[in-house]
């Protein structure tokens, strides 16, 4: 059984974000969406409120499941039995960053990284951009699925 795991702060999911978990879709048989807790990162959105907004998007699809988890990736990985690490890749920055994690998990535990190019229309989108946006009551809702709905 192929699993992956597709790890981040989904602070909020993203259009890329989606983009990267539909097509990682017909590669796996199943999808482990992993919500990174760190206590030292100040979030926009709860919790409790970024796993509503992956589950509700994802709600219709049987091979995702949505998690929380502390700690590192790689022993989520072990434990969870999942073979393979999905990422999405915007940018060279992002190539280079993820790189480096990668060859790091893969020394640390064999597993592998597999990398997605983000779609033309989304590569722009990070959830960083997400807040700043929202931050100052502009237009996000194209940028983020359905599901991400806040009042301003």
């Amino acid at each position: 059984m192929k699993k992956a795991i597709f790890p981040g702060s989904f602070d909020p999911i993203t259009l890329g974000h989606e983009d990267i978990i539909k097509r990682g879709i017909p590669l796996f048989d199943e999808i482990i969406i992993a919500i990174g807790v760190n206590a030292k990162k100040k979030y926009m959105f709860s919790l409790e409120e970024r796993k509503r907004f992956i589950e509700e998007t994802f709600k219709d699809e049987p091979k995702v499941s949505v998690i929380t988890y502390e700690g590192l990736t790689i022993d989520l990985a072990k434990k969870l039995k999942a073979n393979f690490i999905l990422r999405g890749l915007r940018n060279p920055a992002d190539f280079e960053f993820e790189k480096a994690i990668a060859h790091t998990n893969r020394k640390l535990s064999k597993i592998e990284t597999v990398f997605l190019l983000t779609a033309a229309g989304t590569s722009f989108i990070s959830s960083s951009i997400v807040r700043d946006v929202l931050r100052h009551g502009g237009e996000y809702e194209m940028l983020v699925p359905d599901a991400v709905r806040v009042k301003k």
